[in-house]
């Protein structure tokens, strides 16, 4: 079990490399004003994180770097200190606050300014309605040419869409067109609602679907929409800056598992609470040397959902984790 002074000690080398990417001396940490200790005590208690497996010392260096054990206990002190602190986050909160906002529009935007605070890269992953069977359709005019489609499902989620109206389309012609939507496809598969459409057998119905072609094909898009894996991915060249992917095999491996959509089995979407993954914990081969942050969310209408941070080990756990946690809990507020 590791004295407080070691557990300072650790705490203090994990964010010196997390800030110069080199690897941390005595000297370095003498000079840091919560450890007034001599150096031969600091050298002392490295080589005793060290030999229990908390740091790592390079070949190229006296100075050692926090081990992936190291990492997941400061990971942990950060969880732990984090439930009495109560950081804010302005910029995102006026995202959230905005009226009019789409849930889509604002865990983009978060996402992307996320990226921009930190330089690492993220998804968003919202898990899909395709084999939902829709229970209720409606619909909200915005504007004379924006309105936002609802669809409650059988598992009681409402999925939102907005939709651009066509023009010479009136709200009197929208309502019935959702009217006859709503009876029609009543108890049928998201993913099936072509299908449907076209098999439809009432003359009077199927008239109306035709002449009014143009608004049911952009309604239809937006069920198609809200049958497909919802996820945005930002940042994710910010990696190619980082150095543990400047090895060119690295890099193609890292672009190939973007192209392939390989990196969204990074997102662990089915954990209750927050998950961590540092370095070797990691499944796919080309995050061996990164962290992956995942944290749950769960929206006003009963969806769910991940937000999901990567970037290198040395990453800046204790705004990254607080962050992430902040837009999840604001996902509640969009309707």
């Amino acid at each position: 079990m590791l004295s407080e002074r070691q557990k300072l000690v650790l705490i203090a080398i994990v964010e010196e490399y997390v800030r110069t990417n080199e690897p941390v001396g005595s000297l370095a940490l003498s000079k840091r004003p919560e450890l007034g200790f001599s150096t031969a005590t600091l050298r002392n208690d490295m080589a005793s994180l060290e030999e229990m497996g908390y740091l790592e010392k390079t070949h190229t260096s006296s100075g050692r770097i926090p081990s992936q054990k190291g990492y997941k206990l400061y990971v942990q002190d950060i969880i732990m200190r984090k439930q009495n602190d109560q950081l804010e986050f302005p910029l995102i909160d006026e995202i959230f606050n905005r009226p009019n906002i789409t849930r889509e529009e604002a865990i983009t935007e978060a996402m992307d300014l996320v990226t921009e605070f930190t330089n690492y890269a993220t998804i968003a992953l919202g898990k899909t309605a395709s084999n939902s069977r829709i229970k209720k359709l409606e619909f909200i005019s915005l504007n004379n040419n924006q309105a936002v489609i609802l669809m409650v499902t059988d598992q009681g989620h409402v999925e939102s869409k907005r939709i651009l109206v066509p023009k010479g389309i009136s709200v009197r012609e929208i309502e019935k067109t959702i009217a006859i939507l709503d009876d029609v496809l009543h108890n049928c598969i998201v993913s099936d609602i072509e299908n449907y459409l076209s098999e439809i057998d009432n003359t009077e119905v199927l008239d109306y679907i035709q002449y009014h072609s143009e608004l049911v094909d952009a309604i239809v898009n937006a069920f198609a929409e809200m049958a497909v894996d919802k996820y945005h991915i930002s940042g994710q060249y910010n990696l190619l800056s980082e150095p543990e992917f400047q090895d060119v095999s690295k890099m193609k491996e890292f672009l190939n598992a973007l192209e392939k959509k390989d990196i969204l089995r990074i997102v662990n979407s089915d954990s209750m609470g927050i998950n961590i993954k540092i370095g070797q914990e990691n499944e796919l081969k080309v995050m061996k040397n990164c962290s992956v942050i995942t944290v749950p969310y769960e929206t006003s209408s009963g969806g769910v959902g991940a937000l999901t941070l990567f970037g290198p080990t040395r990453m800046e756990y204790d705004k990254v984790i607080p962050l992430l946690e902040h837009i999840a809990k604001n996902m509640k507020k969009i309707v």
